[in-house]
């Protein structure tokens, strides 16, 4: 059958049985910010809360072999600024991999409105998603996302989650209706918490701001952590996100055939949903969906870059995490020192105090992980260095190698 006629009678299919069952209403919540109450820290009591707005559903993208494999997925996009009305159309076969970044401050209160679009694709489905700040300490279980303790969200409907932002740190956020399944085609996204630490008053000392910064804070400083002395002040910082897809799930999931997950095999490993050389590319990424006739257009689906760039004498705060449903893997960096100095979104430090970061030339994650890593370029020659990953086989684009799980970094002179 004609790709394009399967995707009318597919549309056909979605509207007949969205006619035949009770629909909710796309409804976003904002609650005005009036409480007088500066949580954030940053001396206006006006503009701590942060209003988000994401839809759940499907949509596909390409990898990065030659042939531009185009993968069906399921995922997460942007509404924030869409009218209510406007939502379903704009969600439709809209997702992105990996799901829009979140970057929030210490001290905000956060509402994150989730509305399910459904799948295009997949109109026999009628699957809930949640969504799920892995390693965040909820106030109440409501808004965790783990199904058996909170609320999932149905087609055509919204549900505001509420997130009182008390720590900083490396998190990330993903579906966690059948987590498996859902995380492998694509609901995952990175996240990251900023601390109250970047907004200090100028000139408060700190003891270990790195040579040519100290000794006090100054506007525009930031840090990865509230460390109390400076010790994890960085220059640039990029999020970088461990994933991969296996193509029979995704294929097998687009032709309604039965799941393989016993047989789950990544061949197409990814770092923020790109494998390499499109890890280098600064650009959105559009997939050929339409092209391939299952939808009116080629919609932009990657959007965040693997690049690394800096200048001489930079830190670069690498913030890494892995959602991996699969494997284990160890990042490296070729002739750049790694200084780990957080993990699990906690600062490494003992219970006095002690400093417990470490010097090294990799660093190990498995699912679910994160850990916050600075390069200390100072005394590093400029040039373009990698960043990859030593499981060998994941340095491949399917059947083809020199992709995968790579991107670089190009360490620019210092003027």
């Amino acid at each position: 059958m004609n790709r394009k006629i399967a995707y009318g009678l597919m549309t056909l299919l979605a509207l007949g049985l969205g006619a035949s069952r009770a629909w909710g209403e796309i409804h976003t919540q904002f609650t005005p910010d009036t409480d007088g109450v500066d949580t954030d820290g940053n001396g206006d009591p006006n503009d701590d809360h942060v209003y988000l707005h994401m839809f759940a559903g499907d949509g596909f993208v390409n990898m990065a072999d030659q042939d531009r494999t185009l993968q069906y997925m399921f995922g997460f996009g942007d509404a924030t600024g869409v009218p209510d009305e406007m939502v379903m159309m704009h969600g439709m076969l809209a997702a992105e991999f990996p799901a829009p970044t979140i970057v929030v401050r210490e001290g905000q209160k956060v509402y994150l409105n989730l509305s399910n679009v459904g799948m295009m694709m997949r109109p026999d489905l009628f699957d809930p998603h949640t969504i799920h700040w892995h390693g965040f300490p909820n106030a109440a279980a409501i808004f965790d996302g783990v199904p058996d303790a909170s609320v999932s969200i149905a087609m055509g409907f919204t549900f505001t989650y509420f997130y009182q932002v008390v720590e900083p740190g490396t998190f990330m956020w993903h579906c966690h209706v059948e987590a498996t399944e859902h995380m492998q085609m694509g609901m995952l996204g990175n996240l990251y918490v900023l601390p109250k630490q970047d907004l200090l008053p100028p000139g408060t000392p700190l003891a270990n701001l790195p040579p040519g910064k100290g000794p006090t804070h100054q506007q525009g400083y930031k840090y990865c952590y509230n460390d109390g002395d400076g010790s994890t002040y960085y220059d640039v910082d990029y999020p970088i996100q461990i994933s991969s897809f296996d193509p029979e799930f995704h294929n097998a999931s687009l032709t309604v055939q039965p799941l393989p997950f016993a047989l789950m095999d990544d061949k197409f490993p990814m770092l923020n949903g790109r494998g390499y050389p499109d890890t280098t590319n600064l650009n959105v990424l559009y997939n050929t969906a339409g092209d391939e006739g299952y939808g009116e257009m080629n919609r932009p689906s990657q959007k965040v870059s693997s690049l690394i760039e800096a200048t001489r004498g930079e830190r670069v705060l690498l913030r890494i995490s892995s959602l991996s449903t699969t494997s284990f893997h160890t990042l490296t960096v070729a002739g750049i020192p790694m200084h780990v100095i957080g993990q699990g979104s906690r600062l490494l430090r003992g219970p006095n105090g002690e400093d417990l970061t470490y010097w090294t030339n990799s660093v190990n994650l498995g699912g679910g992980e994160a850990k916050d890593v600075i390069l200390d370029t100072a005394n590093i020659e400029p040039g373009d260095y990698a960043l990859y990953t030593t499981n060998l086989s994941h340095l491949s684009n399917n059947t083809e190698d020199f992709g995968g799980m790579m991107t670089e970094i190009i360490l620019h002179p210092a003027e």
